[in-house]
């Protein structure tokens, strides 16, 4: 029995071994040279491989850094939000109040028919000063010249964001929602409770685990999105991620690219372990 066990787990080793490999070899080699790139420093075209804090100094010390992290973090929280709050119903409708599931979810799928490099270029073309929107509202006469703030901020960050990244809410909130047993919620119904105290005794607390991989889909890629603060974002609109693309780049100080890296890495997990944790003890209050 033992023999035969320690050649299940032999197997077990020898079948994962060529994704380990895989992962360690896109993954984890690519990570540590970047952490070894953030302790080293650029010495005009070379690279000085002594060890040194001093591009995390640099990085703490300088302002501009500090405003655009919190920025990052702040747009890819109000995007998260946005984006959940918006993909719950839609995703509660699939799950619940319709019978043509499959209808629904290729609907939901449609947006990754297209490019997400068209479909950002598309909200430039709605919101722009002269965009679809400003010229609806100007034809129904809602305004008499064009609205020139709803373009190039974090606003419209956010807006574009929040519809890009749609289905990688509505999906994961489904399936969590799909797997509840009706069976508790109509015991819950025998017990005599509302349409709405249903909802928050028992399908909300049920379905936390999607919500918060929704929310860790979204908020991760966000934080290191910068096509989109690019090219809707403007000046107040960009982001962390366009200041490394700038280091990695035109700057070609590529220790300091990495050590804004690590730093943006640190504060998403940061961010994203409170999040977690606050989420699952409110579904346990609720419950």
């Amino acid at each position: 029995m033992a023999i035969s066990l320690r050649s299940d787990s032999a197997k077990g080793y020898a079948l994962s071994m060529p994704a380990v490999v895989y992962v360690g070899f896109l993954v984890a080699v690519p990570l540590a040279l970047m952490v070894a790139h953030s302790f080293w420093t650029q010495d005009y075209i070379d690279i000085n491989r002594e060890l040194t804090l001093e591009n995390y100094r640099q990085a703490v010390d300088d302002p501009l850094i500090r405003l655009l992290l919190i920025r990052s973090v702040v747009i890819a929280g109000l995007v998260t939000g946005l984006t959940v709050l918006l993909a719950y119903p839609i995703a509660y409708f699939i799950a619940f109040k319709t019978q043509k599931k499959a209808l629904w979810l290729i609907l939901v799928t449609i947006p990754f028919w297209s490019s997400y490099l068209l479909r950002v270029f598309a909200w430039k073309l709605i919101l722009g000063y002269n965009g679809v929107l400003n010229s609806g509202l100007l034809t129904v006469g809602l305004i008499d010249e064009p609205l020139s703030f709803i373009l190039y901020n974090p606003n419209a960050v956010v807006l574009t964001l929040a519809h890009a990244w749609a289905p990688f809410a509505i999906l994961p909130i489904y399936v969590s929602l799909q797997k509840i047993d009706p069976s508790l919620l109509e015991a819950a119904t025998d017990l005599g409770n509302t349409a709405i105290e249903r909802f928050l005794r028992v399908t909300l607390p049920l379905s936390i685990p999607g919500v918060i991989a929704a929310s860790l889909i979204i908020f991760i890629p966000t934080v290191g999105d910068y096509v989109t603060p690019a090219l809707v974002g403007g000046a107040d609109g960009k982001m962390i991620a366009n200041l490394i693309q700038v280091q990695f780049g035109a700057a070609n100080d590529w220790p300091m690219g990495a050590t804004l890296s690590i730093m943006a890495i640190l504060v998403v997990a940061f961010v994203a372990a409170v999040f977690v944790i606050s989420l699952r003890s409110a579904g346990r209050r609720i419950r």
